[in-house]
């Protein structure tokens, strides 16, 4: 469920959001998510935006579905770069095969948690499963973020991990699993490079969720509705609730899940432009360059879906066109 980032998905001229979060408070800023396409199957995408590009190191969320998948539709994500980011996949409902220039090949479940870490570079598809045993037409919902990597991981050598079983935590009638991070008392054995948390938290009812002040914060509700003061979040939107939170006061009804997303501010610049997350156009400009002269910093994916040919970047000339201008 990768990318690509594009242009609109940081400039263009989006809803604006309503008003800003006070800190310590639990007024959140609700930003408008985007409908985008990834493989041909429809997704919302709450970050980037162009008044919120991250929060804490998470810079992409795009939720995918719920949308029924079969062999007349089938998932068909096929192999593309990555750099200087973490692709965090995880599912409500359905299967996803992960492919990837590592040689993994990991059937993805609900409940599980697939995480590839490109540094210097990687390349991966995601596709239905296929063959005997595979299932039938089914739903198919989940969530894939990226985490930007922080200097001094970003140029280090890629890596992929499967987590199938997670720790989770009590608060109240909501339940939370915690992919990575910590969250209370709780802490994932999933890798992390920069200090953050994500969760899903799934309710059935009210409860008290215990917040880093020092950490920035987020909410994108998947299903249900999730109440939070004054306020219902509903899916298709990310509420920032931004720093200073010692806790989160939060109240659903039975199947209402959400992502909790948060972490330190993230305090380096990042350029991000299709499927790279980078510090410069330059370093964009190379990537682009190995993608598409197939060199061995991203390496081949054993599958037959087509590799993605990559856009020219923007600031790129066309063959007659002059350079223009960062």
């Amino acid at each position: 469920m990768s990318g690509p980032v594009s242009p609109v998905d940081v400039t263009a001229g989006l809803a604006v959001p309503s008003g800003r979060p006070v800190p310590g408070s639990v007024a959140p800023q609700v930003i408008e998510s985007r409908t985008a396409e990834v493989g041909g199957l429809p997704v919302r995408r709450a970050l980037p935006h162009r008044v919120r590009r991250t929060v804490g190191a998470w810079c992409f969320v795009d939720h995918l579905g719920p949308v029924t998948v079969s062999a007349a539709r089938p998932v068909e994500i096929g192999p593309h770069p990555h750099i200087g980011l973490a692709t965090v996949t995880w599912l409500v409902s359905g299967r996803l095969l992960h492919l990837d220039s590592l040689g993994s090949e990991q059937l993805l479940r609900p409940g599980q948690l697939n995480l590839m870490t490109a540094g210097h570079g990687v390349a991966h598809a995601e596709v239905s499963e296929a063959g005997p045993g595979a299932p039938g037409p089914g739903e198919l919902q989940g969530v894939q973020l990226w985490i930007a990597q922080p200097e001094s991981t970003r140029h280090g050598p890629p890596a992929f991990a499967h987590h199938a079983d997670l720790p989770t935590a009590g608060f109240g009638a909501i339940e939370a699993t915690v992919l990575l991070g910590e969250l209370g008392d709780v802490t994932s054995p999933a890798r992390t490079d920069s200090a953050l948390v994500g969760a899903e938290l799934v309710l059935r009812g009210g409860g008290v969720i215990p917040l880093r002040r020092g950490f920035e914060h987020a909410l994108v509700v998947l299903t249900g509705a999730v109440r939070l003061g004054d306020r219902v979040l509903t899916p298709g939107r990310l509420a920032y609730l931004g720093a200073g939170l010692a806790e989160l006061d939060l109240a659903g009804e039975a199947g209402t899940r959400a992502m909790l997303l948060g972490g330190e501010p993230f305090t380096e610049p990042l350029v991000m432009w299709w499927n790279l997350v980078a510090r410069s156009h330059a370093e964009i400009d190379a990537a682009h360059a190995d993608w598409q002269a197939g060199t061995e910093r991203f390496g081949p994916v054993a599958t037959t879906v087509t590799r993605t040919v990559a856009p020219r970047p923007p600031w790129s000339p066309g063959p007659d066109e002059p350079r223009r201008r960062p």
